[in-house]
């Protein structure tokens, strides 16, 4: 390190100073803080039988992690499942990031190196057991051939061969170099589940004990001799572009190094923080604003609704449509979802050290590879001469995904020789997101003798996927877009799904925690209460009727209706609400309890939510996501909306892009089902839950036909009409 050293937020808060880099978590995790460098992924002399496992003659088990860690607790769960089918000791493991590289860590479900869409457990779990246990295998042979014995002798426990006949015992640092020389073993049998010994126990989160005394590290923590800090301004109108930039004051201010004058922003490099903040506010910008400096949030609702009026390419249909919505008790309902920024609690940065012919990246991205190709381009060097240091995330939530804030910081750090962090301030993150999209889901139903027999259900709505993931766009279809509108839980004997690219003007879109089952769950499960009310019965009735093919949702239901307390007597203007969903491959069953006073303002009162994710990995994480994600829907269901006008955000900061706060948050139980089955996505499907159980709730406590989001006040308060 340099002789200068420059007090850190977590060294204000800890009284020491920030001096290393995230180089490797241990347990307990632990942050290293020797070399600013990602460590590399060294097998020689190590027993390395495949991508994710890593053993040395010290019986050093190291754990590659193909997953990020943004919160979700994802390198517990994975290093829970790779220790189980290794039988490795549990107490002697150390889990590192995974270098960028599809080859060896793509996700299955994606088909490239990415943390999202609650896929990294239900995706990584048999590939993973089948590596644990293939190296166990290998250990064991290893043993077996010392001992001149029949491997099927051999046991293995908490990192060591046993052969029980006679006694002996290995371990496998004893045995790595020897179990290298092994072929591996083709289709090892896995564990029977009832054979786990970490697999569904609470154990506890390896990243907490070092969140919590400051030692862990995220991208903007990273700390590099030499290095500046940059601040920038991006054009405020989708689109636009730098016309003019006077930066006389700016430079004259103390502790500012450069400006960067980019295609559609400006930077100003600063000895730190506060001196690259200021010099950015001194500048005087001319920006071309283009042609969507007219675009509001008025006209993006027209070309929404203009486009939903329209056919849109069938996704699934079952029966005759046609003649069960000509019959029957009629229903017909639009729901309509605004966009949405992340506002992780860790803003938007990237450090980057550019050279004439490298790149070097120390962020926390949920696409390594992605970032790596990309920051190639802009740097202009080979793709295997860029580095990217992966860090743990402050937050996701899908705003990682992208790589544009990586992008930017290359080209800033391209004008200097030396290393530049780029960090965006709350306003620029909030106000230059890639958004949740805008939605737009119309319903057709009829009841027939009190139970829906037909469904006709249209999504209109950006398709992320066209853009993100081309090839999973196929025929006009977005799949995220139609995920839990396709595979509704209900018997609906008569069954149509559309969709409706539609676009809106300028905004850019992408995925947001919840991605496609946000919108979806919200309009059926609204839907369905608004069906239960036609139909003249009870909304937890209603539902049971209809999920007789589904004994998983049913089970969850009832099992949600007990434990709420469901059905009996409430004050007046409190109501509760249900919500039934399949999202992730995992089921879930919420009821909130919230009262709505005179003015129309919300006091929630109570959360309940069973659900069976399958066999739960551990179920403190699942529980702690489900709580998570439900404070992150109800957030947005109560407050969340981002608006346009004259092509600029109009919100900034959570003071006008508000978030739950402790004492507006509820008790909240959450109930995980045992289950047998192979374990579904958890870390989203909470946030899908919350606002369609609010909605109904709001429904049974005042009357009021809410259709859209955010909660509006008005229509609640006494003497006011929906």
């Amino acid at each position: 390190m340099n002789a200068h050293h420059s007090v850190s937020r977590r060294a204000l808060l800890t009284g020491g100073l920030a001096t290393g880099f995230l180089l490797a978590f241990h347990l307990p995790l632990r942050a290293a803080v020797n070399e600013p460098v990602q460590p590399k992924d060294v097998t020689d002399g190590k027993f390395a039988p495949n991508a994710f496992i890593r053993i040395d003659e010290t019986g050093r088990t190291v754990l590659m992690m193909p997953q990020v860690e943004m919160g979700q607790g994802v390198y517990t769960s994975i290093s829970m499942i790779i220790a189980e089918e290794l039988d490795a000791d549990w107490a002697k493991v150390e889990v590192l990031h995974a270098p960028p590289d599809d080859k060896l860590y793509a996700n299955p479900a994606f088909g490239l190196q990415a943390t999202g869409g609650s896929t990294s457990i239900r995706a990584w779990w048999k590939p993973l057991r089948a590596a644990g246990a293939t190296a166990r295998a290998m250990l064991v042979q290893a043993a077996a051939a010392r001992w001149g014995v029949d491997p099927a002798s051999c046991t293995a426990s908490k990192g060591e061969v046993i052969h029980a006949a006679s006694g002996r015992k290995l371990g496998y640092g004893a045995l790595a170099l020897a179990a290298q020389g092994q072929t591996p073993p083709k289709d090892v049998p896995v564990k029977d589940p009832k054979d786990f010994v970490l697999i569904g126990q609470p154990l506890k989160r390896l990243d907490t004990p070092d969140k919590v005394n400051g030692k862990a590290v995220y991208g903007i923590d990273a700390i590099l001799p030499g290095m500046k800090i940059a601040a920038i301004a991006n054009c405020p109108v989708f689109g636009g572009k730098v016309g003019k930039v006077d930066d006389s004051a700016a430079v004259k201010i103390a502790g500012v190094r450069k400006v960067v004058v980019l295609d559609d922003a400006v930077a100003v490099i600063g000895d730190h923080m506060w001196a690259a903040k200021k010099g950015l506010e001194a500048l005087k910008i001319e920006w071309n604003e283009g042609a969507n400096a007219g675009i509001s949030t008025r006209d993006i609702w027209q070309n929404l609704r203009d486009a939903s009026a329209k056919d849109g390419v069938v996704a699934k249909s079952t029966g005759d449509i046609a003649k069960a919505l000509a019959s029957g008790d009629k229903f017909e309902a639009a729901y309509e979802l605004p966009f949405l920024a992340h506002a992780s609690m860790e803003p938007i940065n990237a450090t980057v050290r550019v050279t004439k012919d490298s790149c070097e990246i120390w962020t926390g991205t949920q696409i390594m590879t992605r970032v790596q190709s990309e920051a190639a381009k802009a740097a202009g060097v080979p793709l295997d001469k860029v580095i990217v240091n992966q860090h743990l995330l402050g937050g996701g939530f899908g705003r990682k995904l992208e790589p544009d804030m990586v992008v930017a910081a290359v080209k800033i750090a391209r004008q200097v020789d030396y290393p530049v962090k780029v960090i965006w301030t709350r306003e620029e993150d909030i106000q230059h997101d890639v958004y949740r999209p805008v939605y737009r889901d119309q319903i057709a139903a009829s009841l027939v003798d009190g139970k829906v027999s037909g469904w006709k259900y249209k999504v209109a709505g950006s398709a992320v996927l066209a853009r993100w993931l081309p090839p999973a766009f196929q025929k006009g279809i977005d799949i995220d877009a139609i995920d839990a509108a396709v595979d509704a839980p209900y018997d609906f004997a008569n069954f149509h799904v559309e969709y409706v690219r539609a676009e809106p003007p300028a905004v850019p879109t992408g995925f947001w925690r919840g991605v496609g089952p946000n919108n979806n769950v919200f309009a059926v499960e609204c839907a369905m209460d608004e069906l239960a009310r036609k139909a003249g019965k009870d909304p937890v009735e209603f539902r049971r009727s209809m999920l007789t093919k589904n004994p998983r949702a049913l089970a969850v239901l009832d099992l949600v209706a007990e434990k709420s307390g469901w059905g009996q007597p409430l004050p007046p203007r409190v109501g509760r609400g249900v919500c039934v969903q399949p999202s992730f491959a995992s089921f879930l069953a919420t009821v909130v309890e919230a009262e709505i006073d005179e003015l129309g303002e919300i006091t929630l009162r109570r959360i309940t939510s069973v659900v069976d994710t399958g066999i739960a990995v551990n179920p403190d994480t699942v529980k702690a996501q489900i709580e998570g994600g439900l404070i992150f829907g109800l957030t947005a269901a109560l407050y969340g909306e981002i608006t346009i006008e004259k092509g600029r955000v109009q919100q900034s900061n959570f003071h006008d892009y508000r978030m739950m706060r402790i004492n507006e948050t509820p008790k909240i139980e959450v109930i995980v089902v045992k289950s047998g089955e192979a374990p579904g996505g958890i870390g989203e499907a909470g946030v899908n839950a919350g606002p369609p159980a609010l909605r109904n709730a709001i429904l049974a406590a005042t009357g009021v036909t809410l259709r859209r989001l955010p909660v509006d006040r008005k229509l609640l308060a006494v003497g006011k009409k929906a």
